[in-house]
């Protein structure tokens, strides 16, 4: 899908909350972190709702079932069912579905959000690649999965048994850091099979797809906290996005974005959700937000003026994706955006 190459923020002037008819939230990094609501959140989102936008929570995360992400968002304010939960374990399982028949068999290598998905699309999880399995997939498991299954993974995919992902982040948040994600698994079998999965999870079509398909958005708005999953998967799927920084994408990986990278919005937070966005306009030098004017210089991006650091950073946007054009802004912006706090 071609699409034209980002070169600043976009503006609103309509609450984004109006303005699309459903959000897709990441969880981990935008509603929530470590478990506990971010700051802003629960109250964001109760506005939303009321307001007659429709919540829909996806995760790249197949370990947990729609359910229990469900009771878990409840628990924190957040009335939700689990229709409105949406993971890459459904998404990986209507895949798997498209290609082997009614009833097959399927080789699971994570945790129960997996075996609930594949149910749900007729199909039978089993434990061993001596169960005669027509695929098999790789889906997070916690901490508590064993080397032996990584084993079991293997053995098929060497058969030659179609092998599938619900997708390959390298990492996972944790109470206590940076914890391995299921990439990092399926680089495990990858290197022993010499073989490449099909990949379901965000930021790849079949995520979006599964999405739409089961909220039913005609104007959908990705708010995500990562760059690599959420705008990404906005990208590819031709939708809008809205960044928060809330979670690991910080200032300066913001304005070295490639254009598949580059969020339709940015805010601070949720509160983004409920107010129209400024804008960014061009002048004969430079890019002006707010009380700020940003240029790119030789070999730094400048700011001047004042006012609120948001509109700042929305400037400095708009100089260094201009300046970068197809590729990643290289300019200095350090100074900048510690004039800004961010």
């Amino acid at each position: 899908m071609s699409q034209a190459v980002r070169t600043r923020p976009e503006g609103s002037g309509r609450p984004l909350s109006e303005a699309y008819d459903t959000a897709l939230l990441d969880l981990d990094g935008v509603v929530y972190a470590g478990g506990s609501a971010i700051r802003h959140a629960v109250d964001s989102l109760a506005v939303a709702r009321s307001g007659g936008m429709h919540l829909a929570y996806v995760t790249n995360n197949a370990l947990r079932t729609p359910d229990t992400v469900a009771e878990h968002l409840t628990e924190l304010g957040i009335p939700t069912g689990a229709d409105d939960v949406i993971t890459s374990a459904q998404a990986v399982a209507r895949l798997i579905s498209e290609q082997v028949p009614a009833g097959a068999r399927v080789l699971v290598i994570g945790g129960e959000g997996l075996r609930v998905a594949l149910r749900e699309r007729g199909l039978v999880p089993v434990e061993s690649a001596d169960d005669d399995p027509a695929a098999v997939v790789q889906g997070y498991g916690g901490p508590d999965l064993t080397w032996g299954r990584f084993a079991e993974a293997s053995y098929a995919v060497a058969r030659g048994v179609p092998w599938f992902a619900s997708n390959t982040d390298l990492t996972i948040p944790s109470g206590r850091g940076i914890a391995p994600g299921n990439g990092a698994a399926v680089e495990v079998v990858r290197i022993a099979t010499g073989k490449e999965p099909q990949v379901a999870g965000k930021p790849l079509p079949p995520m979006h797809r599964e999405t739409i398909i089961r909220t039913g958005a005609k104007r959908p708005l990705v708010v995500g906290d990562r760059l690599d999953t959420d705008i990404e998967g906005a990208f590819n799927g031709g939708v809008d996005s809205l960044l928060v920084l809330t979670g690991v994408t910080d200032g300066v990986r913001l304005l070295a974005a490639p254009p598949h990278h580059r969020p339709t919005y940015v805010d601070a937070d949720l509160r983004g959700l409920l107010t129209g966005q400024p804008d960014v306009s061009p002048l004969t030098e430079g890019f002006r937000c707010g009380g700020w004017t940003a240029t790119a210089g030789a070999d730094r991006l400048e700011l001047e003026g004042g006012g609120e650091p948001l509109d700042g950073l929305r400037a400095l946007c708009a100089a260094a994706w201009t300046a970068a054009g197809d590729g990643s802004c290289e300019l200095d912006g350090g100074k900048a955006l510690a004039r800004l706090g961010l």
